[in-house]
């Protein structure tokens, strides 16, 4: 029903007499006062619920689309500026030094073991003559943080030093990794972190051998790690704050020290012989050279143990291309097979062995596996081991809420 016969309606109801008397220009000014009145009436209603939004403080904030350049401009240039801003709040390497001296000049003997001690009276007096930008760093908070139940009630100086050095390398890496963030809301896309990463190899003199060709499957071997353990809904990206809170970073920037020992640098996957083997173990395994691995050329990964049936459930599970395997997938499956004891490796895993997708391991999903090493002990001349005596191993071990049913959990 439309506004004119509602308000027909409404004045058959209200006066049928008088409407019925009055000529057709009256009763069209008797329309139009009633409509005024409904729509007023309805607008002040709005503007009643309108004003207890201003009690909510606005917390969405549009992006602009691709076709408003200026706002896309206005934005950045914002952004750029407000970074600016806070670098000039961190302390630089001169004011740095200045607070090692004040520290110096007011410790607190004697010394406990080799190690300057200073106590919080001290303490408050470096706070005086350190300077603005020094302040927030000598709260008492953070001296009872540092406090390691010295009998005089002082903290290391050397500590209190790391523990500011840290802050500010917290700060700048976070403002370095904010400039990479292209849509400005906290997180870093795929592109976002290879472009810093890429844009951070000249840097590290750890890398200074590498050459330019293999830079993009450098920077592919760096990325996926980030990726595997800190994206495991795989959205994609990844929140700023997550990969200054892991110690992937202080891995990867590790690599600025110019004498790192062999046995480091292995154990470090960001490092040039770490990613050359990873990247080496994978085009020993192209048979076929097409940049691809098949089935069969995953088989023979690690020492060739890896059985059919689990080699099936990798294919069927994992991105692949015409049945192949890309050098990212073959990424993600190194991670999860070398760190087995990490949350996101066996996130991987289990999504592997659950066979029937119930989001639990029962005796039929175990015993279809190891059918597979069965036969791989009968393929190696070995007596294969009783499944009963595994499964009941097994379940003994992790020890289930439900004794028939394992969970990732």
């Amino acid at each position: 029903m439309n506004w004119k016969s509602k308000l027909k309606t409404a004045l058959e109801k209200s006066s049928p007499l008088q409407i019925s008397s009055v000529d057709e220009k009256e009763k069209q000014k008797h329309d139009l006062e009633l409509f005024s009145k409904i729509y007023l009436q309805k607008k002040g209603e709005s503007h009643k619920k309108l004003a207890s939004y201003k009690q909510i403080p606005r917390f969405y904030y549009r992006l602009p689309n691709e076709d408003e350049t200026l706002l896309q401009n206005l934005r950045e240039e914002s952004r750029a500026v407000f970074l600016q801003r806070k670098s000039r709040e961190l302390l630089d390497n001169e004011e740095l030094q200045n607070l090692w001296f004040l520290l110096d000049k007011h410790n607190t003997p004697p010394l406990m073991g080799e190690e300057q001690m200073i106590n919080y009276d001290g303490f408050l007096q470096v706070k005086e003559k350190a300077g603005l930008k020094c302040k927030l760093f000598f709260s008492a908070r953070i001296f009872t943080k540092l406090y390691q139940k010295d009998p005089l009630g002082r903290i290391s100086i050397l500590q209190f030093f790391n523990y500011v050095m840290r802050k500010v390398w917290l700060h700048q890496t976070r403002i370095g990794l904010s400039l990479y963030d292209v849509a400005g809301q906290g997180y870093l896309r795929e592109a976002d972190l290879e472009n810093y990463i890429l844009e951070l190899i000249p840097t590290l003199p750890q890398l200074d051998g590498l050459e330019r060709s293999f830079y993009s499957f450098y920077v592919c071997t760096g990325v996926r790690k980030f990726f595997f353990f800190l994206d495991p809904l795989r959205t994609g990206k990844i929140k700023i704050l997550d990969i200054l809170a892991c110690g992937f970073l202080d891995d990867l920037l590790e690599l600025r020290d110019e004498e790192l020992s062999k046995e480091v640098q292995e154990a470090n996957w960001f490092s040039a012989p770490s990613a050359l083997r990873v990247y080496g173990q994978y085009l020993n395994l192209d048979k076929d050279h097409n940049g691809m691995l098949s089935k069969e050329e995953l088989s023979r990964y690690g020492t060739g143990t890896l059985t059919e049936i689990f080699l099936d459930r990798v294919f069927q599970e994992c991105l692949t291309y015409d049945g192949e395997m890309d050098y990212k997938t073959y990424l993600d499956f190194v991670l999860a097979i070398e760190n087995r004891k990490e949350p996101a490796a066996l996130q991987y895993l289990f999504k592997l062995i659950d066979v029937q997708n119930r989001g639990y391991l029962n005796v039929f999903a175990l015993n279809y596996f190891f059918r597979g090493i069965q036969e791989m002990m009968r393929l190696h001349g070995q007596e294969p081991v009783s499944f009963a005596d595994v499964k009941d191993e097994i379940f003994d071990m992790v020890k289930p809420a439900d004794p028939l049913k394992i969970t990732l959990q």
